[in-house]
């Protein structure tokens, strides 16, 4: 593998496969630039030290169609603001070889989006595994999968790969394009580099004690990874709609709050799990609940175990708020993924901002702090927090994936 920080891009073209997939509004204005901003050192490195630059990247689920909704035509502007310099863009990014040749040091070329073309993922369209004739339909994707990998690879010296995003992702620009390059010139991006080392840190260099904080709506989303961190961490704060089917699990009443009634058994399992490790878990003991999920909804704190009919639990209570500091601010290492509540309504943002505030407090104090996933760097960025905390992960299935313990194919492809 490559090194960025001691390759030489004088006169190098480099395609560089990057996580564009920015929200976008109705007007296609983009309305969080975080993964463009955490580009900008690759890119501008390679520019600055003399090469040309192709950039790659995906956005959204066009499912192998073109379609303007997706089209990264809409971002030219902004990356090329983001870059300082004028960025050209080609219309279709398996035609891209006469654009790329013409490009000279110092200039930008940026593809359209590579899901446009179903190679890209490499799954077979129209097709279900359990159809007949799958296994073949697979077996002709893969050959054409490399055949669009090569294709991306011809138009460039050098391959980086900056997309943690799409790390754990086997697809022709995060991992097959790097077959088509000797192992010195294919490498990590800067960022790719960063998101690594700092998976490292929760995993490999844990300063103890150790408290993670798990939120969203479904345990069984992350099973792995709770699992996972069940070997590792010494506190393991479990928060968001989560909560109900662990209450529920033990044979709360939790009105019409979100639950998964086929994981019951799997949350009593967990809490059983965590006591045999002398793991301490942290769940929410009361909640702010809502006879609407609105932000108009009359609201009330009740023990989140004993939630009335009609109304469902939106967002951690004082009470719980205490708990999860409580885990959080003597902690030396600090893992969140996932939101305690509806953040995204102004009603139920108390629990989320206490465990952002919380987190920064302590890495004030010398904790190790990542934050990932896109609901929880919403969060801290919402509350203006994101430089409060040690690292902010760009990869939300990346990093879980990483954390899960499983071998990333973005990273290994390179290695």
């Amino acid at each position: 593998m490559g090194n960025i920080n001691n390759y030489d891009f004088k006169g190098k073209k480099a395609i560089v496969r990057v996580d564009f997939n920015v929200p976008l509004d109705e007007n296609g204005k983009i309305t969080d630039d975080t993964r463009i901003r955490g580009a900008l050192p690759t890119l501008k490195k390679i520019l600055d030290e003399g090469g040309s630059l192709i950039i790659m990247s995906h956005m959204g689920k066009p499912k192998g169609k073109v379609n303007a909704k997706y089209s990264l035509s809409q971002i030219r502007e902004d990356v090329a603001k983001a870059l300082g310099t004028d960025v050209k863009f080609e219309p279709d990014c398996a035609k891209a070889h006469q654009a790329a040749a013409d490009l000279k040091p110092g200039e930008v070329l940026l593809l359209e989006n590579l899901r446009f073309y179903p190679e890209e993922e490499g799954k077979p369209v129209g097709i279900e595994k359990t159809d007949e004739g799958y296994k073949e339909a697979a077996e002709e994707m893969k050959k054409r999968q490399k055949e669009f990998a090569k294709i991306l690879a011809g138009y460039a010296d050098v391959y980086v790969n900056d997309a943690f995003g799409t790390a754990h992702r086997k697809h022709a620009s995060t991992a097959v394009i790097a077959d088509y390059f000797a192992a010195e010139d294919k490498m990590l991006g800067l960022l790719m580099e960063k998101e690594v080392k700092a998976v490292d840190a929760i995993l490999k260099d844990i300063k103890r004690p150790f408290t993670a904080i798990m939120g969203g709506a479904k345990v069984s989303t992350k099973i792995g990874i709770i699992e996972n961190l069940m070997d590792k961490v010494d506190n393991l704060i479990l928060c968001g709609g989560m909560t109900f089917t662990f209450m529920k699990a033990q044979g709360g009443k939790i009105g019409n709050s979100i639950c998964e009634d086929d994981k019951l058994q799997l949350a009593l399992d967990l809490m059983a799990k965590a006591k045999d490790k002398g793991v301490n878990l942290v769940l929410a003991t009361d909640c702010v609940a809502a006879d609407a999920f609105s932000n108009d909804a009359n609201t009330q704190v009740c023990p989140a175990n004993d939630i009335p009919d009609g109304w469902e639990g939106m967002d951690a209570g004082p009470d719980s708020i205490l708990k999860f500091r409580e885990a959080i601010l003597p902690a030396k290492t600090i893992l969140w993924n996932g939101p305690a509540g509806v953040f995204e309504m102004e009603k139920f943002t108390r629990g989320s901002k206490a465990i952002a505030e919380a987190i920064a407090e302590a890495t004030e104090a010398g904790a190790f702090s990542l934050v990932g996933g896109g609901d929880s760097v919403a969060c801290v960025n919402k509350f203006g927090l994101a430089d409060s905390v040690s690292y902010v992960s760009t990869g939300g299935g990346a990093l879980l994936e990483a954390i899960e313990g499983k071998t990333l194919p973005g990273v290994a492809a390179v290695g």
